[in-house]
């Protein structure tokens, strides 16, 4: 196989990375400007979150169509396309006068940026000989871990310093380099065996990825399986999952083909960057809304103290570009998951006293567990898989991964907000005059007095919330700590190869 030149390579992966990041990027950079969206568009609190749900939903179904569109239409002209309606939309968004314009752009926002990911990782493979594709993983990995975590700084800034519309207008000059550097610098790349396109297969897909994303996205606001909706949502992504198994098992074209998961490094891959989903986007929900309502940060300060995580990103992604190939990479994935609990444990011994130190040394720690895991573990997911299938299985590890953060963000959002309601019932309960506790403590507090009271019940209220976050820390620390030995069922590199 033929390779570009260097110099070509190195333009085609640096305007590919510009995709990518721009796509990234846009996951988080809106949270932040939420509420300055919503005062600007007169919509409520549940209305303004369909800015965030239309974009992360319509991205998780366009994004197993990925493959097909390669296949079928070409790499070049599907990135290209995507890059272009991506840029148009992203500036119709910044220019969006009400709510339903805003809905409705992100949503084809989300359906043109879905196919950036995971044509970046394959484009990226295919241009680099196999001995460096460790070092091409460890530039995607940039762009993969460092858009999120870049997202709310970024957002931030420019919220605070110009308007919520430059959080979208920004991707303007981005986008237009991307695409004229991929035009004039990368090939096409079409598929010798173009896949047919399974309309019931992806209906399917889409169906059932589409009302479990909502589920999950609506589940803590309408109370989870209380509501009415969420019985629907669930029984829908239910049964379209099932269908979806019988219809591949049993049509001779499937949507998606069976052969990517018969190959064992890339299921237990996948598998692990589910995981990372969960470790990364679990913690970067949970640490901006504790700083800003337990320790009073304004948005710029979270920002500032979550900037670190990408030093630590960086320096492990050098380092593990470097060294893939060169050590046996399950150690590296297995170390990355182990220093990436170590983050979760630091966060776990916070108190209602402590500055931004713990903050920022978990920030780093979290960095270096992710880019020791994703980099080794990108490159050995492809490394027994068919070229023919790296379309497909770039989608799919792309739609697992976003799976495992959907899930873990609403999972640990559901968990802190419950038990905080459990630990306040059972800390209210030692709040009574004839505590010793009490009495010793705050031997003054006059329970006949309204303000006294308040005052005691406001501090109870933070309390309940802060063991309630480091419970969770604690929990992800030990999902990251148990998981880590699965790595050991992933074949090593050189076995692999001669397999």
């Amino acid at each position: 196989m033929t390779y570009p030149p260097p110099r070509t390579r190195r333009l085609i992966m640096l305007f590919a990375m510009v995709g990518a990041v721009m796509n990234q990027v846009d996951t988080t950079i809106a949270n932040v400007a939420l509420p300055h969206m919503q005062g600007s568009t007169s919509a409520s609190r549940e209305q303004i979150t369909w800015v965030l749900t239309s974009y992360i939903v319509a991205s998780a179904i366009c994004t197993p169509l990925t493959g097909w569109l390669a296949s079928r239409f070409g790499r070049k002209r599907l990135m290209l396309v995507s890059i272009l309606g991506f840029t148009f939309v992203s500036g119709l968004c910044g220019i969006a006068a009400n709510l339903g314009q805003l809905i409705a752009f992100r949503l084809l926002q989300g359906m043109f940026g879905s196919a950036l990911v995971p044509m970046s990782q394959a484009t990226m493979l295919d241009i680099t000989p196999p001995e460096e594709h460790g070092k091409a993983m460890a530039l995607f990995g940039l762009a993969a871990i460092l858009g999120p975590l870049a997202g709310p700084l970024l957002g931030g800034y420019l919220t605070s310093a110009f308007s919520w519309h430059w959080v979208f207008l920004i991707n303007l000059p981005l986008g237009l380099i991307a695409f004229l550097g991929l035009s004039a610098n990368m090939q096409e790349v079409r598929s010798a065996h173009p896949m047919r396109f399974d309309g019931l297969g992806f209906a399917l897909l889409a169906i059932g990825v589409g009302a479990f994303q909502l589920m999950l996205d609506r589940g803590q606001m309408l109370d989870w399986f209380e509501s009415r909706e969420i019985w629907v949502e669930a029984i829908v992504a239910g049964t379209a999952a099932y269908l979806m198994l019988v219809h591949v098992s049993t049509t001779a074209h499937p949507f998606v083909s069976p052969a990517v998961f018969r190959d064992r490094n890339f299921v237990i891959s996948t598998g692990l960057g589910f995981i990372l989903g969960i470790m990364i986007y679990s913690v970067l929900s949970l640490l901006p809304p504790m700083m800003a309502e337990l320790m009073g940060y304004p948005i710029m300060s979270i920002g500032m103290a979550m900037a670190p995580r990408g030093i630590g990103t960086m320096i492990a992604t050098l380092f593990a570009g470097w060294m893939v190939g060169k050590i046996d990479g399950r150690l590296m994935v297995f170390a990355g998951l182990m220093i990436g609990s170590m983050s979760s444990w630091v966060l776990s011994n916070m108190t209602l006293e402590a500055d931004a130190t713990p903050i920022i040394v978990s920030g780093v720690l979290n960095g270096m567990g992710s880019s020791l895991i994703f980099v080794p573990l990108a490159a050995m997911s492809f490394a027994t898989l068919n070229p023919r299938y790296r379309n497909e299985g770039a989608a799919v590890g792309t739609l697992i991964r976003n799976l495992g953060g959907s899930i873990g963000i609403a999972v640990v959002q559901a968990v802190t907000i419950r038990n905080e309601a459990t630990v306040q019932s059972r800390l209210i309960e030692g709040v009574r005059p004839d505590n010793p506790a009490i009495n010793a403590g705050m031997p003054d507090l006059d329970f006949s007095s309204i303000p006294a009271l308040s005052g005691i019940d406001h501090e109870v209220v933070r309390q309940a919330l802060m063991v309630s976050y480091v419970d969770v820390f604690w929990a992800l620390f030990v999902i990251g700590a148990f998981s880590a030995p699965l790595v050991f069922l992933l074949r090593k590199p050189a076995a692999a190869k001669q397999g």
